[in-house]
């Protein structure tokens, strides 16, 4: 039997992001009087992420958008992987992001910042790929590239920060993004009857 609440969190988690991304941008004139501007930078790369999602998964349109492009109508994409990508993936990898540029290296922060870039990235790449609009890319435009770049001028220019942080917060943000991929590809191959249409 499946958990009313596991039902009610597939299908409003990114709701409830909304809510969450919202609290913790409202933290962010508290935070400012004792935090540097790189490592505020990093920390709203979480927040930001939150409310891109909203127009990304509301109403399952991303999920449905894969299975549709790249799926050809078979599940690529399962509810279940959505939820664990963006939560424990997303939300998880942004807040170690966070702890490691606080407690261990600033640079370490790049981490949030190359996953929210490469995001971007490949909502434009496959908007121009497909000549149209994919969900998420709206928001990926607006306010991903201006933090990103923010940020990476800032850690650029902070002594601490050196061309290996950046190697590191790339090779993560690419690699989190390439499993995706291939899970997807995967399961388009592999799922032998399409769902139906809707």
């Amino acid at each position: 039997m499946i958990s009313p609440i596991r039902t009610w969190l597939f299908a409003n988690w990114m709701y409830a992001g909304l809510i969450a991304g919202l609290f913790l941008l409202a933290l962010v004139p508290l935070l400012a009087a004792n935090w540097s501007l790189a490592l505020l930078l990093i920390y709203l790369h979480g927040p930001v992420y939150m409310l891109h999602q909203v127009e990304e998964h509301a109403g399952d349109r991303f999920r449905r958008f894969v299975n549709q492009q790249i799926g050809h109508g078979r599940e690529a994409l399962t509810t279940t992987a959505v939820v664990w990508v963006n939560i424990a993936g997303v939300w998880g990898v942004n807040l170690a992001a966070l702890y490691l540029a606080r407690f261990v290296e600033l640079g370490l922060g790049l981490i949030a910042v190359y996953l929210m870039l490469v995001n971007a990235l490949t909502h434009v790449a496959a908007s121009a790929l497909l000549r149209r609009y994919n969900p998420g890319l709206g928001s990926a435009v607006v306010l991903f590239f201006p933090l990103t770049i923010w940020t990476l001028w800032v850690l650029s220019h902070d002594p601490t920060v050196n061309a290996r942080d950046h190697v590191i917060g790339l090779a993560v943000a690419v690699l989190f993004h390439a499993a995706l991929l291939v899970y997807v590809r995967r399961r388009a191959t592999s799922t032998e009857t399409p769902l139906p249409s809707t």
